[in-house]
Formats: structure tokens, sequence, C-alpha cells
């Protein structure tokens, strides 16, 4: 049995106040995302996993002072240099991945 349904129109919605004037974009500007700088990556065995300990050292696969990863959703999106801000750590944007690389990374 075959049922007809008539096609369903939508209005558009209107752009959010202070919003970026797409409204496709507007509905996810306020959906929470993780941001995570990455300053290094390190391959261990299990057994050296295990043992680590206060006090152990864990070489990483970058130089001090090399650019840091800023990572959104475990996606790199950029590249930065670690300062100080007062007491806590901060980033300081060097480059930013172009959409295209970001997009051809994602597939």
């Amino acid at each position: 049995m075959t049922e007809i349904v008539d096609e369903i129109q939508f209005e558009p919605t209107p752009a959010l106040e202070g919003g970026s004037g797409d409204p496709g974009l507007d509905l996810v500007l306020d959906v929470p995302v993780s941001l995570s700088v990455e300053i290094g990556r390190a391959t261990m065995t299990v057994r050296e996993t295990l043992g680590i300990g206060p006090g152990s050292l864990i070489t990483l696969n970058k130089l001090a002072g090399e650019p840091v990863d800023l990572l959104v959703n475990g996606k790199r999106i950029a590249r930065g240099e670690v300062v100080a801000i007062d007491e806590q750590f901060g980033l300081r944007v060097t480059e930013v991945v172009s959409a295209e690389r970001r997009l051809a990374a994602g597939s």
C-alpha cells in the first residue's frame, strides 16, 4: 500500500540576535565543544605505563619551544605557543588551519 504525503514547507528561521547572520549556523553557536592543547605525544608499553608514578619523566615527541596544537573535539584547528598568564597557562595562537585542510582531515 502506497501513501501519498504532501510536501512540508518550512518558513525560514530568522537570524538570532548577535549571531552569525547565517540561520543554519546560529542553531549551533551555543553548543559546547572541548578545547585542548597538545604539547606532545609518547608511545609506551603497558609495562612502562604501569610504572608511571610521582617523579616519573615522560619524553614527548616535540622539542621545547616548538609550536603546540590546539584541538577542538580532538581535531587540530590551530597552532600556537604556550604563555603564562598570571598563574595560569594560556595559548597564543600563531597559525589557524584552513577550513579546507580541516575538512580534508575529517574525511
